[in-house]
């Protein structure tokens, strides 16, 4: 009896094509199939520990970063040194310590610390750590991904956003304006998920701006520490000076700078910056395109819902959108066309059990809930035969 040998050992027939040589064989050296013998095979999947993780996190929440890369990592079995940012890295120290008091094993959770990037690049570096996990600037995580990627390891890099909320005509303007107010009253707009860019339908542009621009004048900008505080501080005095660029930059593109725009004048000490709302913005503005990471809005109108979509799609960036429409039809058909890791239909708020992540400059990889199991193990197919 004559068999084809395995792929490989090919002759080019006349017209082109690959016919299998063939060599007779005995039959009972003759071989159930070209690799092995046949039969049912007994097969899993299984989740397996990456190893060690080096967890980077951002001086945004840092206790909830900390703890949301820690605890994925070690439910799979992995191990973990983290870096915190140089800019408040008291309560990570103080976060792992308490982790040390109450039993985990030396080794299993670690920090380091620095001043400059160069603790953080050598963990990313280093042939002892298998699998990056960060969060912050989409600047610093390409910088991550060139090094890291020349060893494969492992990456989960949740990046910068430039948020664009969708507002429809039909649209709830009391609940659209709460939920992009929310860039200046949650963290000083120091956030990455937040709805920065307000695409709003023509018919709707004119009050909304209205609206905004008086929510911005009663929100008391002060001292964290005081209960009457809604707008706090930004992280530095660096960081500040952006922002106030950006709303000079704005001013120069053509934008309206129909509130805020400065410091409060009532705060001498502390990195402030007033509730900012730029109008009449056009998608080719730096301020529109560019994550600015502080308390500044930026209208753009619309007038149909492809204009809508492709205005939000028109970015770098995809990490979370935002629909503000009374038609839950619509609302779910455009959040099939936005190119964003998340939507949120007439809500901000999140839903901690779906997959959280990014697309395009603001991302790869995805967090939250069980997806967050995944994100921190290797999958590993184990067969027998049956």
């Amino acid at each position: 009896m004559q068999v084809p040998v395995a792929a490989g050992r090919f002759d080019r027939c006349a017209a082109g094509a690959l016919e299998p040589t063939v060599i007779p064989l005995p039959p009972q050296e003759m071989p159930a199939t070209a690799l092995a013998p046949g039969g049912l095979m007994g097969a899993i999947a299984r989740r397996a520990p990456i190893g060690v993780v080096a967890c980077i996190t951002p001086y945004n929440f840092p206790i909830v970063n900390t703890a949301g890369k820690i605890g994925p990592a070690l439910a799979m079995g992995n191990t973990v040194v983290v870096r915190p940012a140089p800019q408040d890295p008291l309560a990570v120290i103080e976060l792992v310590g308490v982790l040390h008091e109450v039993g985990f094993p030396p080794g299993v959770v670690n920090v380091v610390t620095g001043s400059t990037p160069v603790t953080g690049e050598a963990l990313v570096e280093s042939p002892d750590v298998d699998m990056v996990s960060f969060t912050g600037s989409t600047a610093v995580g390409l910088r991550i991904a060139e090094a890291a990627g020349r060893t494969m390891k492992r990456q989960l890099l949740e990046l910068g956003g430039k948020g664009a909320c969708l507002v429809f005509a039909d649209a709830d303007l009391d609940a659209a304006v709460t939920a992009l107010a929310s860039v200046w009253t949650f963290h000083s707009g120091q956030i990455c998920t937040a709805p920065t860019r307000a695409i709003v339908h023509r018919s709707r542009h004119d009050e909304v701006v209205e609206r905004l621009a008086k929510t911005a004048t009663v929100l008391p900008v002060g001292d964290p520490l005081d209960p009457k505080t809604v707008v706090g501080p930004l992280i530095s005095a660096a960081h500040r000076e952006r922002v106030e660029g950006y709303v000079a930059l704005g001013r120069e593109e053509g934008a309206e700078v129909v509130a805020g725009g400065g410091r409060p004048g009532h705060l001498e000490r502390g990195f402030y910056v007033e509730p900012t709302l730029l109008a009449g913005g056009r998608n080719d503005m730096r301020v529109a395109r560019e994550e600015i990471f502080g308390p500044v809005i930026v209208t753009v109108a619309f007038d149909d819902e492809d204009e809508a979509i492709a205005l939000a799609n028109d970015s770098d960036f995809g990490l979370y959108d935002y629909v503000f429409t009374g038609d839950s039809a619509r609302g779910m058909r455009v959040a099939r066309r936005l190119r964003a890791g998340n939507v949120g239909i007439n809500t901000i708020q999140r839903n901690h059990e779906t997959p959280f992540g990014g697309t395009k400059l603001s991302g790869v990889g995805r967090d939250g809930g069980s997806f967050g199991l995944h994100a921190y193990s290797e999958l590993q197919s184990v067969v027998w035969p049956g």
